[in-house]
């Protein structure tokens, strides 16, 4: 009987506890402080250059391998975001926005304005399209968002992406 209780409530606190599933996405949206609510789906995708990528590996928060991601091919995100348009007429103002990505688990990540527009990184800023040999819609993590030139690759390593909210830091 003890044997019985101490699984059930081990059961129970893994379930509490354990790490959320991801919730595959097939579309999302950009709202927040834009002119106007952009959406995309799947089928979206295909009207965008898709980049070969190099093998990258997933790092977590400490830097320890958590896997490799391969045979990658992804669209720029700053591509996708060519038609979006702030709530500020004053480009020199720009600095001061920055971009909340959202998981369909909750999980999230911000980047500055200047980093996807104007640095590197957004050169360096993907929707994944193609992993492991399997297109988007195969592909268990989709929308996948992904970072190869992060030092710790899993930080922004972010799966089932819902939405993107733009926002202005205060």
């Amino acid at each position: 009987m003890k044997k019985i209780v101490f699984l059930l409530l081990l059961s129970f606190s893994l379930n509490v506890y354990g790490q959320k599933r991801d919730q595959p996405s097939t579309e999302f949206v950009v709202i927040g402080l834009v002119k106007k609510e952009l959406k995309f789906d799947y089928s979206d995708f295909s009207k965008f250059d898709s980049r070969e990528i190099s093998d990258v590996e997933i790092k977590n928060h400490i830097g320890e391998m958590r896997g490799t991601a391969k045979q990658l091919k992804g669209i720029l995100v700053k591509d996708l975001l060519t038609k979006m348009e702030l709530q500020e007429e004053n480009p020199k103002l720009y600095s001061e926005f920055f971009l909340n990505f959202v998981a369909s688990d909750g999980y999230k990540v911000v980047f500055s304005w200047n980093e996807i527009f104007n640095s590197p990184t957004g050169d360096n800023l993907y929707l994944i399209t193609s992993r492991d040999g399997k297109e988007l819609m195969e592909m268990t993590e989709r929308i996948l968002i992904l970072t190869p030139s992060d030092f710790k690759t899993g930080r922004r390593h972010i799966k089932g992406l819902s939405k993107i909210i733009v926002d202005r830091v205060n």
